[in-house]
């Protein structure tokens, strides 16, 4: 936003410290419990950042329809509708999330059950700080802005005052607009108006509904017939670097050693007198029956 007093930088720069702080309360309480840390849970602050802002996305948007329709409302009103609104999708998408995880966990491979165990306590944690800890920041910027206070240093914009003898670097800053005008209160999300005027009309029109039952009749079509291509299994040489040396090692065994099977290892795990010649003889009698 141009507004300097509407402007939520500092909003938005929360959301993702909101994110960052379930990131650590996770990776915290899991370390602590003795949950190893493997390499691949690097991996998980991405995931749970793109969580987090999408549920600070849902809650910013759902706050500002709930300010425009109850412009003189309280704030615990205002609060109110808005955790009415955001907090269903919010918890839909985190519950859905973290049950994926923790079925996860359940796998027999530790590197995947630590990664799921960290990312699944993320979630956790990342869908209670969205709901306290970003709900209360809310409530903060809406006072700032209620106050006409400057979205950097919260310091009283004076929007009233004639500007006409400051700078246009000033009237920027402090002002929003080099006119030398106060910001005008913002109407409707020009996003919100294209779908409600134009995009809604159009995927509702019974033309374009037909055509939408036959594209997901194709697509629908379509993924069976990829499901019935798939390959179970996995080819290690995806796990590698393009330019490594096992890619060429992996090619040349399914080559040549493709055709003889696995190797197959037998391991005496009791102490052996070898030098019994009728023990030494019964080794050789095993190995024959096993050949």
């Amino acid at each position: 936003r141009l507004s300097c007093i509407r402007n939520n930088i500092w909003l938005a720069s929360c959301g993702v410290l909101s994110s960052g702080l379930a990131v650590l309360s996770s990776f915290g309480l899991m370390l602590f419990c003795g949950v190893p840390f493997v390499i691949t849970v690097a991996n998980a602050p991405f995931l749970i950042l793109g969580v987090g802002v999408d549920d600070m996305f849902i809650m910013i948007a759902s706050w500002e329809q709930s300010s425009r329709k109850k412009d003189k409302s309280s704030i615990k009103s205002l609060l109110a509708e808005t955790y009415a609104e955001a907090a269903l999708s919010v918890t839909i998408t985190t519950l859905t999330d973290v049950l994926a995880f923790f079925i996860g966990s359940w796998t027999a491979f530790p590197s995947v059950r630590s990664f799921c165990l960290y990312t699944g306590t993320a979630f956790v944690f990342c869908y209670v700080y969205t709901m306290t800890f970003f709900g209360a920041v809310l409530v903060l910027n809406h006072k700032r802005e209620q106050g006409n206070r400057h979205w950097l240093t919260c310091m009283r914009v004076d929007v009233d005052k004639d500007q006409a003898e400051n700078s246009c670097l000033y009237n920027a800053c402090c002002i929003g607009s080099c006119s030398r005008q106060p910001s005008q209160p913002e109407g409707e999300h020009p996003m919100n108006v294209f779908f409600k005027k134009y995009y809604g009309p159009f995927v509702t029109n019974k033309w374009i509904k037909v055509l939408m039952v036959l594209l997901y009749g194709a697509y629908l079509g379509g993924s069976i017939y990829g499901c019935t291509q798939i390959r179970e299994g996995i080819d290690l040489r995806n796990l590698a670097n393009d330019a490594s040396y096992v890619i060429p090692y992996y090619d040349d065994d399914d080559k040549y050693f493709s055709t003889y099977g696995p190797r197959v290892m037998v391991v005496i795990t009791e102490s052996v007198d070898y030098w019994n010649e009728s023990v030494r003889l019964g080794i050789e009698s095993c190995t024959q029956n096993l050949e």
